[in-house]
């Protein structure tokens, strides 16, 4: 694996002179910051050697280089997920390429519904604590040393400086934010009733299919992280209705503008 994976870093640091400090994924629909990073190359991920390649709509499938608020960046314009059919390693296998790059800091950012009844459709939801119910781990299996150690410390997935600067850019901008737990499923069907109401029973204010993992894997590699969830539907009685994939893609590009914005003034106040 860990041949595979110098591989696909040789490959990326041959089309950029960049060494990127900062990675950001970017999820469902929010796939419009890249419009406000200064490119210097896209990779499509089918060409990166042993990469994963995109197969949803709303996630475009290529690889960003180039500097945004100033920092030297590497962006995913689109993720892979567990529903596609893929293993746990392959989603591992983008974040441990960020960290061989020389990401210290992993930006994630995701569309999710909304289970806590004080949240609204566009809410932007910097996650505090993430809760998996995927029924696996992106860790499961043989652990390389050189990448992390076997049983990495979770007291503090998220980087809690970050939330609170992410908290103080929001209000001085006027920024309808909330915090919360975020919660991981396997999807690819959005929850029932039932399931909204247990998931909110077990803590979680949102939750969504994606995320939990690629976290999982950059505290395993000793990044910082900061994660950003767009909230699309409600999942809280009385205001569940019939959601399409279309829908949840639109509703998170709508709210796209002020996440950027979230992530540009926080790059911009970063120290080198």
């Amino acid at each position: 694996m860990l041949k595979k994976l110098n591989e696909a870093t040789d490959y990326i640091r041959s089309k950029s002179s960049l060494n990127p400090k900062v990675g950001i994924i970017l999820g469902t629909g929010l796939g419009g910051l890249v419009n406000e990073i200064k490119v210097e190359a896209t990779i499509p991920y089918g060409s990166i050697p042993h990469f994963p390649v995109s197969t949803v709509e709303g996630h475009k499938g290529q690889l960003i280089l180039g500097t945004l608020a100033g920092k030297e960046i590497v962006a995913m314009e689109g993720r892979f997920h567990y529903y596609e059919g893929y293993e746990m390693a392959d989603l591992a296998f983008p974040v441990r390429t960020m960290k061989l790059l020389g990401v210290e800091l992993l930006l994630i950012s995701n569309a999710s519904g909304g289970l806590n009844p004080d949240f609204e459709i566009g809410d932007c939801m910097f996650i505090t604590d993430h809760i998996n119910l995927m029924g696996t781990n992106p860790l499961i299996g043989k652990n390389y040393s050189e990448l992390g150690p076997r049983f990495p410390d979770m007291k503090e997935v998220y980087d809690q400086e970050l939330i609170h600067k992410a908290t103080s850019i929001a209000a001085n901008f006027g920024i309808r934010y909330q915090t919360g737990v975020y919660a991981a499923v396997t999807g690819p069907t959005f929850e029932t009733p039932a399931e909204y109401q247990y998931i909110r029973f077990c803590g979680a204010d949102a939750v969504g299919m994606s995320t939990v993992p690629e976290a999982i894997v950059a505290r395993h590699c000793g990044m910082k992280i900061f994660a950003i969830s767009v909230v699309t539907d409600l999942g809280v009685p009385g205001k569940i209705v019939e959601i399409t994939h279309q829908e949840v893609i639109e509703a998170a590009a709508k709210s796209e503008p002020l996440m950027t914005m979230v992530i540009k003034e926080m790059l911009s106040g970063i120290e080198e």
